[in-house]
């Protein structure tokens, strides 16, 4: 099996930091956030722009750019629901390093982003969702089949499909969760790749539970056979919890020095 893909989520609009970065076209803070997490063992960048109504394209391609020249074309994952930032995003992408990633698709009102991934040979992470949180497994084993069917209409490989379950927030949604493990079971059984916003379970926990209770849940969820999540890899707990999952999984040999590599 291949090693666990972690997609670093610190780039993020919502940032009071990286927005005034971005709208000011500041690159200090964002090379800095990027590196702090490339530092740590992302794999993939996640490069949230917000909603981008407005300068989308320029932003997202300026972002792209600087974080692809200043760290030897690492590759990112484009977020906004801009789609057509996400497509100039791709206009200047150099996948030497990885395809960029589309994020995200749903079986609703951002279908067509199937669409964009496949005419741009790039990966898509599809949401089992249509309008909100789905109410059990079959509608979103419904809703995986629905995104299934469309990207390999339009000629996708379902490798580039990376199928998010919903991570739920524990905190009154509790007994949700048994059934995000399941879904991902699911997924798994069928040969499916699967990721998500994992950090999304602890919301609203204090500061000092939410590394305890997001370790828990990847160690859980990696067991359920997810491939990948959209994290924070600063998160040193989070972190030492994958790399020790992936050992035992036998999805990398296991060394004393393993939680340095």
């Amino acid at each position: 099996m291949a090693r666990f893909c972690i997609i670093g989520e610190r780039i993020h609009f919502i940032s009071p930091v990286i927005r005034e970065a971005m709208l000011a076209r500041d690159p200090g803070p964002v090379i800095q956030r990027a590196k702090e997490q490339l530092d740590a063992g992302a794999d993939y960048l996640d490069v949230n722009i917000g909603p981008a109504e407005s300068g989308g394209e320029e932003l997202m391609k300026w972002a792209v750019r600087l974080l692809q020249d200043e760290f030897n074309n690492v590759p990112l994952c484009l977020d906004t629901a801009n789609s057509k930032a996400i497509e100039a995003g791709i206009s200047v992408y150099d996948r030497s390093r990885g395809k960029p990633i589309v994020n995200s698709a749903d079986a609703g009102e951002r279908i067509a982003n199937i669409d964009l991934a496949a005419d741009n040979d790039a990966i898509v992470l599809a949401l089992c969702s249509k309008a909100g949180v789905p109410a059990d497994n079959d509608e979103r084993m419904l809703y995986c089949q629905e995104l299934l069917e469309r990207g390999m209409e339009r000629g996708m490989d379902p490798e580039d499909m990376w199928f998010d379950p919903l991570f739920l927030v524990i905190k009154g949604m509790q007994e949700k969760l048994p059934d995000v493990l399941e879904a991902i079971r699911m997924l798994s059984d069928m040969g499916l790749k699967t990721t998500g916003g994992l950090s999304n379970i602890s919301n609203g926990m204090p500061k000092q539970i939410r590394p305890i209770m997001d370790s828990a849940m990847i160690a859980m969820a990696m067991q359920s056979g997810l491939t990948s999540a959209i994290i924070n890899p600063c998160d040193q707990r989070m972190m030492e919890t994958i790399k020790s999952c992936d050992v035992i999984r036998g999805n990398i040999l296991y060394a004393d020095s393993y939680l340095e590599v």
